[in-house]
């Protein structure tokens, strides 16, 4: 394990071919609680050389949620910085100067070998049951001869030029020591036919020339590091630290988590995206915080925490190499304290656009008076808009008038209880307070149990059986919106 005392740069490199998974946000969080805790550089770097996959709305999708989650970047992309271009798309004249030295220090070469050809050796070397992989045909051809081919205009890529014995032994941050045998390293393409960097060779020159300190990612780099480490032997570079994060398993913990929303077999679709927690109403603070604790802890039973306590708290060491499965409920549970540890007036205005999205027209006011009715009721934001629509509507859509029965009733019992609820309701003071001992003292007056008495005034009010507790309801719509919904209840039942 590596213990960190100084400042550290960190970047969160990720590629635009597709929407911000909690994968990657994962990895940004943690790039961003060891910036923090140490005072240093969280450098936001686009790795956009896989031109073929690109997906234009990756990078849009990909600053938004960071943003959503507080990661602030220091360093990139409408940040600026002193070590950009922060697309790697933009960083192509780096990597030709770079490419150079190890072409002319003979630790790499260029490889005229068609597709054809590499297809035909997989299939040869298939057939003699070896692993697929290049047969380093062109390793060894001579310097001018690669030079005049090239001039000529023969289509090439440049290749590594891995030691064919000995090992390299790789220290990682959370997993030790790593010795990997040359013989299983393979001549990786380092610079395409097209002249753009592979990823592992642009990379590498990122990191060095923006002086990045540590390397987080996740462990399904692992293969490349020793890719990775032959480079800066041969450049002459210190490597910086590597922590390979371990993989987040599905909810069942069989197998990765899935890279796409599908919908599950109870019919449920489950987010993986960034943007699909924001869109159900999860708060940033939770999502951050349980995001924290998918691979790391702080103790055997610290679970929430905020922001401030995480950034104090992170460090690699505590980092665990076993793959984390993935909880949607414990999530759950964690979004439902953060709701109902909120001031009333920051949940009314965080609830708000959810509303609006619902088609309800909520106004502030009014909302400021519900809120704390369902703030207990709530898992996630998007729940809200059932829990008051009724209250921000002229006339109630329709409802089953059975809902207006309670049990051991008739339909024909309803309109006596409603006509005795609503003269208490047009004489009483409208508190809360006096509804409460009114309409009690009703009931026992009538014979009736409180439910019985209250179960119709709900429906007749709020159009259905489940809402925020009856009194505080009553006295938020007031006596004359409350009156003519009874009123319309009694004519549905005549």
């Amino acid at each position: 394990m590596t213990r960190i005392s100084r400042p550290v740069r960190v970047r969160y490199a990720p590629s635009p071919t597709g929407f911000l998974h909690v994968g990657g946000a994962r990895t940004a969080l943690y790039d961003y609680l060891l910036a923090q805790k140490t005072g240093g550089a969280f450098i936001l770097r686009i790795e956009d050389t896989d031109q073929k996959r690109y997906n234009p709305e990756a990078i849009p999708d990909l600053l938004a949620g960071l943003r959503y989650l507080g990661l602030h970047w220091d360093e990139g992309p409408e940040m600026g910085g002193d070590y950009g271009p922060y697309y790697q798309t933009e960083r192509l004249g780096i990597y030709q100067k770079y490419i150079k030295v190890l072409l002319d220090q003979g630790h790499a070469y260029r490889c005229f070998c068609t597709p054809e050809r590499l297809a035909q050796v997989n299939e040869e070397r298939q057939k003699a049951r070896l692993l697929p992989g290049y047969d380093r045909f062109c390793r060894n051809l001579d310097p001018s001869e690669s030079d005049r081919r090239a001039e000529a205009g023969e289509s090439f890529v440049v290749r590594l030029k891995v030691p064919l014995t000995g090992s390299i032994t790789l220290h990682d941050a959370i997993r030790g020591d790593i010795t990997i045998e040359n013989e299983t390293i393979q001549d990786t393409v380092l610079i395409k036919s097209d002249g753009i960097p592979t990823y592992h060779f642009a990379v590498v020159v990122d990191d060095h020339l923006m002086e990045i300190t540590h390397v987080l990612r996740g462990e399904e780099w692992i293969s490349s590091f020793p890719i990775h480490l032959h480079l800066y032997n041969f450049f002459g570079w210190e490597p910086p630290v590597f922590a390979h994060l371990p993989l987040i398993l599905n909810p069942a913990g069989k197998g990765k988590m899935s890279k796409r929303e599908e919908r599950a077999p109870d019919g449920k679709v489950y987010p993986v995206f960034v943007h699909t927690f924001k869109e159900r109403g999860y708060l940033p603070e939770a999502l951050v915080n349980y995001l924290a604790l998918v691979g790391w802890s702080y103790d055997d039973k610290t679970e929430i925490m905020s922001r401030e306590e995480l950034i104090e708290r992170f460090s690699l060491e505590r980092v665990n190499p076993s793959p984390a499965a993935w909880n949607y409920d414990k999530l759950d549970h964690f979004n439902g304290i953060y709701i109902r540890n909120l001031p009333i007036e920051d949940l009314t205005d965080r609830l708000l656009p959810f509303l609006a999205a619902a088609g309800i027209n909520a106004d502030r006011e009014t909302l400021l008076k519900i809120t704390p009715l369902i703030q207990e009721r709530l898992t996630v934001l998007s729940d809200a808009p059932p829990w008051v629509d009724f209250f921000f509507v002229g006339e109630l859509p329709s409802y089953d008038l059975n809902l207006l029965v309670p049990k051991k009733m008739t339909l024909a019992d309803v309109p006596d209880i409603l006509q005795v609820a609503r003269r208490v309701l047009a004489n009483s003071d409208f508190t809360h307070e006096a509804l409460d001992a009114y309409l009690r003292e009703a009931a026992n007056s009538q014979g009736l149990k409180p439910g019985e008495m209250f179960q119709p005034i709900r429906v007749a009010v709020c159009g259905k059986m489940v809402a925020p507790p009856l009194f505080e309801t009553l006295e938020i719509l007031g006596r004359e919106k409350v009156l003519q919904r009874i009123d319309r209840a009694l004519e549905r039942l005549q």
